[in-house]
């Protein structure tokens, strides 16, 4: 790392992940990357190549066959019965559906209030739920309410302020919007991508969705069966893609312009105009032979 770079809060050295059966699955096979502070990173790949398998593994949810991750250099335990150390707290995750994560029979304000805790516990300053419920984009109002009170949109802007409230350094994100509509979709994306800007966390996010991961992801890695076949800064990756799988994944993207261009990825300015104007509210191919 050079001098004057952001520090790398994520370190994941050689993780794989392997479920049993006749024979065993290798789901994870060696994936090695970081997250710097400040940094978004997208993993992207087909359904089945081992990206949910490699979030939960990254946060200690999924077993570790082999291999090792680190948040600012201490070693990510298994999660287990017992309350995680308050330094574990700044490693937070955002499932893809919310309503397996928010408790239906608490009030949204009390959930809040979790991640505030979880972020005083460590010392941090202590904040409202209030609050984070007008940072992503709800009424302050809201907290006295139930989650089924809520859309799925809504509901998926608890859930992220929860893992914000707890001020982590590092946010795991497995496809926190492929469950939304499209126009959800990318102003839940953009909304992520300013908070943890906001506040300096790095953040992996994984999607389905290229044409959102184009747009907020400062690095791609892209998966295939459990193995992390090519990464590296986003534009580059969409302008000029080696591997063969990375080209096939990039040409199912529907081309808007009818002329069969891919669009120029949006370059900082643009990407910050982007994010500041939005509005609130295959056949699976063979990795070495996909043309």
């Amino acid at each position: 790392m050079t001098a004057g770079s952001p520090e790398n809060v994520l370190t994941v050295d050689g993780v794989a992940v392997q479920y049993r059966g006749r024979p065993p699955v290798r789901a994870v096979d060696g994936v090695s990357f970081t997250v710097a502070a400040g940094e978004v990173v997208a993993l992207v790949g087909e359904s089945g190549c081992g990206k949910s398998s490699l979030a939960r593994a990254v946060v200690g949810i999924e077993h570790r066959a082999e291999g090792t991750v680190t948040l600012a250099g201490a070693t990510v335990p298994l999660l287990g019965r017992r309350r995680r150390r308050p330094a574990m707290t700044t490693l937070q995750m955002v499932f893809q559906d919310p309503n397996t994560s928010l408790n239906p029979r608490r009030r949204v304000g009390d959930q809040l209030r979790d991640g505030v805790r979880a972020a005083t516990a460590r010392g941090d300053e202590a904040s409202d739920p209030g609050e984070w419920m007008e940072r992503v984009g709800l009424r302050r109002a809201g907290t006295a309410r139930y989650p089924h009170e809520f859309s799925g949109g809504q509901k998926q802007r608890i859930a992220i302020a929860r893992a914000l409230a707890a001020r982590p350094r590092m946010i795991v994100a497995d496809e926190p919007i492929s469950s939304l509509d499209a126009s959800t979709q990318t102003s839940v994306a953009a909304l992520m991508r300013k908070l943890c800007l906001e506040q300096g966390a790095g953040m992996l996010f994984i999607s389905h969705d290229l044409s959102v991961v184009r747009r907020i992801a400062d690095r791609t890695l892209v998966m295939y069966r459990g193995r992390i076949v090519e990464s590296g800064d986003t534009e580059t990756i969409w302008q000029d893609p080696w591997h063969p799988y990375t080209r096939s994944l990039l040409s199912a993207i529907p081309i808007p312009d009818g002329a069969g261009h891919v669009p120029a990825a949006p370059g900082d300015a643009e990407r910050e105009a982007w994010l500041t104007t939005m509005p609130e509210a295959l056949d699976r191919p063979r990795g070495d032979e996909a043309a």
